[in-house]
């Protein structure tokens, strides 16, 4: 049997605690993926127990995959917590359908001009947002900016959907809705608001100055650990639960999400679900992206080239945990500014101890991807902070070296990685004219602007001990180099 509304009974699993049927769309969310789904979506399955006018409706802005599976099961989806101790499994009603951009955009456009709908949120992934990610500035070169602006009726991007469907709210009198982004950047929701004004500001400008006035952007911390599904992941979710699901999503048991209250059109009482509402997101935001996220991309660039699969292959070496436990002490930790009563210790120890999780297969590759998108608020921004304030930058220094091997191509067997980044061909071509000569391909890698800010590129102690780990990466090894700097 397919999951979907006739067979979920059926299902050997938690099912949701209200009547789908009086469920009514308060929320459009951009970018249907896995992590909204294992995230925000449950959240709101929690909610539609109190309140039934929160229910999501999703949009796929690239494939129509995902679209086509959820709209297949009635928007149904089974929840996989995979702990040390088992897994448990819940299948998810929040999501009510979902469109594919592509095919249906002129539904998501009436969709998202509804009155019901009070919030527009976003998963998108950090190149989604069509924006230089070093300076944080819409790229009006982006292809889909370019055809957006040619065409503003019918965009492609995310920032185009979102200005598209406030003008039309706005000329059919409707009001506003907050824009939520979900993403892992830095203050996203000055960064959305920043992007979504610059675009708008190229198309109209009366109405850049309207979405100024009247929509808010809240800023929110996400921290889940969703492993991308696999084969053998949808035939085990199958076997548990008696259903077949094409469209499971694979998580851990941990849960945050912490939010500006600052929505222009109504929310939904989030913090009764464990939503933290704040007033200032940015040291939730800047602790989980530089700890967890900065970790994760240091992992993935040593640990992939080196052979380890998953985090948990990586993390079952002593020399990586102890790296990642320094860096996180000595380099990052030192720089965070945090709310009295914060334990970046204890947070630091759970997050090790996440990423050893066995039944948890995050994959290397996949943290790996769009690192160009990455590297500037994972690695580099603590890097500009601590060269600032006189702390070490050598483990940091590390891990961008990492990058820069990773993006070149091969594995330290000589194996092809099939790199996935938005600048991947640029990226191969600077290793390329560079292959053997770490020092040079260091140097040229840190003079392409589009990543790395130019002040942090020319200084000579960034300069230099990027330059040395990239030497010693080639010449020894990610273990041996491991060994020489654990022992520091």
């Amino acid at each position: 049997m397919r999951l979907g509304r006739k067979t979920v009974g059926s299902a050997r699993a938690r099912s949701p605690k209200y009547d789908r049927h009086g469920v009514t769309p308060g929320i459009v969310h951009l970018g249907t993926g896995a992590f909204h789904r294992a995230h925000q979506a449950v959240y709101l399955d929690e909610l539609l127990a109190q309140d039934s006018s929160w229910g999501l409706v999703g949009a796929s802005l690239r494939s129509r995959k995902i679209a086509d599976e959820l709209n297949q099961q009635d928007g149904l989806y089974t929840l996989r917590e995979n702990g040390p101790d088992g897994a448990r499994h819940r299948i998810i009603g929040s999501i009510l359908r979902v469109f594919a951009a592509d095919s249906d955009l002129e539904s998501l456009l009436r969709q998202m001009t509804a009155p019901s709908i009070r919030i527009v949120s976003l998963t998108v992934t950090e190149k989604g947002y069509c924006h230089d990610p070093a300076s944080g500035e819409l790229d009006l070169t982006h292809p889909d900016i370019v055809a957006d602006l040619e065409n503003p009726t019918s965009p492609r991007s995310a920032p185009g959907v979102l200005v598209e469907a406030l003008g039309r709210r706005r000329q059919a009198g409707f009001g506003p809705f907050t824009v939520l982004s979900c993403d892992n950047l830095p203050e996203n929701g000055a960064t959305t608001r920043h992007i979504v004004l610059s675009y708008a500001g190229h198309r109209d400008a009366d109405l850049a100055a309207w979405i100024e006035q009247n929509v808010t952007f809240p800023s929110t911390m996400v921290d889940r650990i969703v492993p991308a599904t696999t084969s053998d992941d949808i035939a085990g979710v199958a076997a548990a639960v008696g259903v077949e699901d094409a469209c499971p999503v694979i998580t851990e048991p941990f849960c945050q999400w912490v939010v500006e209250d600052a929505f222009c059109a109504g929310r939904p009482a989030f913090e009764t679900v464990g939503v933290q509402m704040v007033a200032d997101v940015r040291p939730y935001e800047e602790m989980k992206l530089r700890m967890l996220n900065g970790s994760h991309s240091a992992l993935a660039y040593l640990g992939h080239p080196a052979g380890f699969e998953t985090v948990a292959d990586a993390t079952a070496s002593p020399a990586i945990v102890q790296y990642l436990h320094d860096m996180m002490t000595n380099e990052v930790m030192p720089a965070l500014q945090m709310p009295q009563g914060t334990d970046l210790p204890a947070y630091r120890d759970a997050l090790i101890d996440r990423f050893k999780n066995p039944a948890l297969h995050h994959r290397t590759w996949q943290i790996a991807m769009d690192g160009s998108q990455k590297l500037p608020q994972r690695l580099l921004a603590t890097i500009a902070d601590n060269l600032e304030s006189g702390f070490p930058i050598g483990r940091l220094a590390l891990a961008v070296a990492a990058w820069m091997r990773y993006v070149s191509g091969f594995d330290e067997a000589g194996a092809p990685i099939d790199v996935r980044d938005p600048m991947a061909e640029k990226l191969r071509a600077i290793a390329d004219q560079n292959r053997g000569v770490p020092a040079a391909a260091t140097k040229a890698f840190l003079s392409f602007e589009r990543i790395f800010d130019p002040a942090l590129a020319t200084d000579p102690r960034f300069e230099s001990s990027v330059c040395n780990a990239a030497v010693s990466l080639h010449d020894q090894g990610t273990l041996d180099v491991l060994a020489s700097i654990n022992a520091d």
